[in-house]
């Protein structure tokens, strides 16, 4: 061989030998102790990349935080690189990413709700006083939305939700290291059989019930998403069935919207009636399997759906009944973005994804995907029963159909309120919510939770559904309903929601990433750079990239528009 060949053979031997130091996990060494300990707590689950969030709150609720030997020995468990494992990690608020020589948090934690009905009600006073008095030993942070409003001031200690929390309970239930509250008086998987329960999916599955007749109820109803996006149910079935298959379903209970609590009031007492919904919605669409998806704050609603589809898998209502996992959130409101929650549930960040292609086109691990919100399926039983006139011939104010309102504020009876489409944020004051409570004037309200724009109490007839909102700036989304009285103001509203949208921005995107946190700092300001905001709105509604950049602006510019009276930082609430 000639004077080349010499050269060539040590470089390729160094060449081999780097690409066998590169199987090797970068990143830290793997602590056998910390790989050990991983390995004994997956034991027999899957290693699969979709698992990753899942395995995370494994290790959290283990150990109480996720430490960097933990979070390396994952990462060589599940053959990811640590960086992957590691920004998931950190996405996610309810995980507890310890970094090498931080000490680790303490054992228990208390999250008081910051949300606008908590912060109307107190939350403020409960976050100010429980440090000191609970000790260095219990942690006290805030936390966005937990999905309580009508409970308001709430708070959770550990994994334990406390309605109407004052000092002395939540020291109370500190004292008794409340563990996870677990709900017994909902109707279980016996009961609902007795009354009738599945009955109607297996007249689907017999062929007692026509396949076209089911999707033609549904599109008579006029039922339309009840997560916020609003679009026609029946239709979201015809287009998913018409892709090829597989098929697949993303159930989105990460409700996360502040003023929300419908779904989660649904589940509490009936959670076979969504369930069966569900079921009929993937024997009519061709689902293989189905993704539920729950957010991390409804500990308690977990637990039941883990327990009634355990009994159900035990006794099937059908043959062949399609597989269904259900998926833990972690604390991220960007998650209840259709796209993000199937990141998410792929085990990944939850950043939305650009569109098109559409999640009912390219979904799920790029399958078609049937994407829902728990309401809507809740609703399918009965207008399958009922037929899909009953369900359109409720409403007021020529509106169509029914809709779940969660009504939390300055009312007497705050909660989720049953009524007719359509009907006015007056109506349900006075015919539903007992009226305002005593000492206050009803002064404004959010017609669709944080997002949704603020309106003034003048604004009082406005009939409350899809699309008659829009022209005012507002919209009803999932119909959170947040009273304000003559002591609330609507400035500091529309701050708490922009503080909101800051804390929960995936950061994708810089019009919301950095547009949330300027419009912060200008809320803060006693008065109000008005051309500034305005251009600021602008920016974000024309370039984020998902609807949480979108309508960040709403309170802001419905502020300005409305309450003019309150751009001066010496109004501190209608009376100032």
């Amino acid at each position: 061989m000639g004077e080349m060949s010499q050269h060539v053979i040590p470089i390729a031997l160094e060449g081999a030998s780097r690409a066998r130091k590169r199987q090797a996990p970068k990143g830290r060494r793997v602590d056998p102790v910390a790989l050990v300990q991983i390995k004994d707590l997956l034991r027999d689950a899957s290693r699969d990349r979709s698992y990753l969030i899942e395995h995370l709150h494994k290790i959290q609720d283990a150990f109480g935080h996720l430490g960097a030997a933990h979070l390396a020995a994952l990462a060589h468990e599940m053959q990811l690189a640590q960086t992957e494992v590691y920004e998931v990690a950190t996405f996610y608020h309810h995980f507890d990413v310890i970094r090498e020589g931080d000490a680790a948090p303490p054992a228990l934690t208390v999250r008081v709700c910051d949300g606008l009905s908590c912060e109307m009600a107190g939350a403020r006073q409960l976050l100010d006083r429980l440090p000191a008095l609970l000790g260095a030993s219990v942690r006290v942070i805030p936390a966005p939305c937990i999905g309580r409003c009508e409970q308001a001031p709430a708070a959770v200690v550990h994994q334990n939700p406390m309605a109407f929390a004052t000092i002395e309970t939540v020291a109370q239930a500190v004292k008794a290291n409340a563990r996870t509250h677990h709900h017994d008086d909902y109707l279980g998987l016996e009961s609902y059989i007795k009354a009738g329960g599945y009955a109607l999916l297996r007249a689907c599955l017999s062929g007692e019930r026509d396949l076209e007749d089911v999707i033609r109820s549904m599109e008579d109803s006029g039922l339309r998403g009840l997560g916020g996006a609003g679009f026609p149910a029946g239709r979201k079935w015809r287009i998913v069935r018409d892709q090829p298959a597989p098929r697949l379903m993303a159930v989105n209970i990460d409700e996360g919207e502040p003023g929300t609590f419908k779904d989660r009031t649904y589940l509490e007492r009936d959670p076979h009636r969504f369930i069966e919904g569900m079921l009929i919605a993937s024997w009519a669409v061709g689902i293989d399997a189905i993704y539920v998806y729950l957010r991390d704050e409804y500990h308690g609603c977990r637990a039941i759906l883990e327990h009634e589809l355990a009994l159900l898998r035990e006794n099937p209502p059908m043959a062949n009944m399609p597989l269904i996992e259900l998926r833990r959130g972690a604390g991220a409101y960007i998650c209840g973005e259709e796209s993000a929650m199937i990141e998410s549930i792929e085990g990944r960040r939850g950043l939305p994804r650009l569109r098109p292609p559409y999640v009912a086109q390219v979904g799920l691990w790029g399958r078609p995907t049937l994407e829902h919100n728990f309401e809507t399926l809740h609703w399918v039983r009965e207008i399958l029963e009922r037929g899909g006139h009953w369900f359109a011939s409720h409403g007021r104010h020529g509106r169509k159909g029914l809709r779940s309102f969660s009504v939390s504020g300055r009312v007497v009876n705050p909660g989720v309120k049953l009524a007719p489409a359509g009907t006015t944020v007056q109506e349900l004051i006075d015919e539903f919510s007992g009226g305002m409570l005593e000492g206050h004037t009803f002064y404004g309200y959010l017609p669709g939770g944080a997002s949704g724009g603020i309106l003034p109490a003048s604004m009082n007839d406005i009939p409350l559904d899809f699309d008659t909102l829009q022209a005012h700036g507002c919209f009803i989304g999932s119909a959170a309903i947040v009273i304000l009285s003559h002591h609330d103001s609507a400035r500091q509203a529309a701050l708490n929601t922009l503080r909101f949208f800051q804390h929960e921005s995936c950061g994708q995107c810089t019009p919301c990433r950095v547009g949330t946190a300027k419009a912060v700092r200008l809320l803060e300001q006693d008065n109000w750079d008005v051309d500034l905001l305005g251009d600021l709105s602008m920016v974000m509604r024309d370039a984020s990239i998902c609807g949480l950049g979108q309508a960040a602006p709403n309170p802001i510019d419905c502020v300005i528009k409305y309450f003019p009276q309150e751009l001066s930082g010496s109004h501190d609430g209608a009376s100032g």
